[in-house]
C-alpha cells in the first residue's frame, strides 16, 4: 500500500480528521472556489468543480459552504491563487509530491522547504520526482456498493485502465482525459463515488524502516496542516508493527 494510503488510514484510526475539519473545510472551499473560477461554475459543465463538490462531500461539508464557495467565485470577489507543485525528497530517499493553491509563493515556498528541511528530507526542483509518478485520475468507491469482480467488470467495460480493491474501497484508476467518462459511466452503475479526481499514482514503493517511516508520516502531517497544501502523494510503504503503533 502506497504511504498516502498508509497515513490516510491511521488518520482514520486516530479520529485526527474531527480536530482538522475545520482546516479541511477551508481548503475544500478554496478548490471549489478556483475550479468555479477556472471554469463554469457548474458541475455539470466543470469536471474539476464537480471533483471538488464531491471531495467536500465526502467530508461532510455543509451544503451551505459549498454554495457560498461557488458564489465567491461567481462574484468575482474570490482571492487569486497560484496553483503550485513542490517536489522534494523525505526519509530515506522517499519521493514526495506538494500540491498547493496559494496567494503568497514566497511565504509557502519557504515554509515547505523549512518542513521537509525539519524532516531530514530536501526540497528539489519541479521535475525532479514525479516522473516517478504517473498523474492519473481515479475514481473511489465504498468496499460495500459492489464485489470485487462486478466492480473490475464495470470498470473494464466503462473504459478504466486498473482497479485496486481492499478492505478501504475500490479505486479505479483511469487515463487523464478519461475520468469524466469512467466517472460517469461507474456513477450510472453504483451511484455518487466518494472521491473522482487527478492524483499523482506512485509507480514503484520503497520500503522504509521504521525509524524513517515515522519521520515520514510526520512530515506528511505536518505538509497537511499547513493551510495551502491540499494534497501530498508519497511513493513508500511501511511495516504492519509500525502501523500498528501509529494507529494506537
Amino acid at each position: 500500500m502506497a504511504g498516502h494510503s498508509q497515513f490516510k488510514n491511521i488518520m482514520h484510526r486516530k479520529g485526527r480528521q474531527d480536530k482538522m475539519k475545520s482546516k479541511l473545510f477551508g481548503k475544500l472551499a478554496r478548490e471549489i472556489t478556483v475550479s468555479a473560477k477556472l471554469g463554469l461554475p457548474d458541475p455539470a459543465m466543470n469536471p474539476r468543480l464537480r471533483a471538488a463538490m464531491l471531495a467536500a462531500r465526502a467530508e461532510n461539508m455543509p451544503k451551505d459552504n459549498i454554495d457560498r464557495a461557488i458564489k465567491k467565485a461567481v462574484g468575482g470577489d474570490a482571492e487569486t491563487y497560484d496553483e503550485i507543485r513542490y517536489e522534494g525528497y523525505g526519509p530515506g530517499g522517499v519521493a514526495v509530491v506538494v500540491e498547493v493553491l496559494t496567494d503568497n509563493r514566497n511565504r509557502t515556498a519557504g515554509e515547505v522547504r523549512a518542513a521537509f528541511t525539519k524532516s531530514g528530507g530536501n526540497l528539489a526542483e519541479t521535475g525532479a520526482v514525479s516522473f516517478m509518478f504517473d498523474h492519473v485520475g481515479v475514481v473511489e468507491f465504498d468496499a460495500k456498493v459492489a464485489s470485487d469482480d462486478a466492480m473490475l467488470e464495470a470498470a473494464v467495460d466503462a473504459g478504466a485502465d486498473d482497479v485496486v480493491a481492499g478492505e478501504n474501497g475500490h479505486e479505479i484508476y483511469t487515463a487523464q482525459d478519461a475520468l469524466r467518462d469512467v466517472a460517469k459511466a461507474l456513477e450510472a452503475k453504483f451511484g455518487e463515488p466518494r472521491k473522482a479526481a487527478l492524483v499523482w499514482k506512485p509507480q514503484n514503493t520503497i520500503a522504509v524502516n521504521d525509524e524513517q517511516g515515522e519521520k515520514l508520516f510526520k512530515l506528511i502531517e505536518t505538509l497537511n496542516e499547513h493551510d495551502d497544501v491540499q494534497n501530498v502523494y508519497a511513493n513508500f510503504e511501511v511495516s504492519d508493527a509500525l502501523m500498528a503503533k501509529l494507529g494506537a
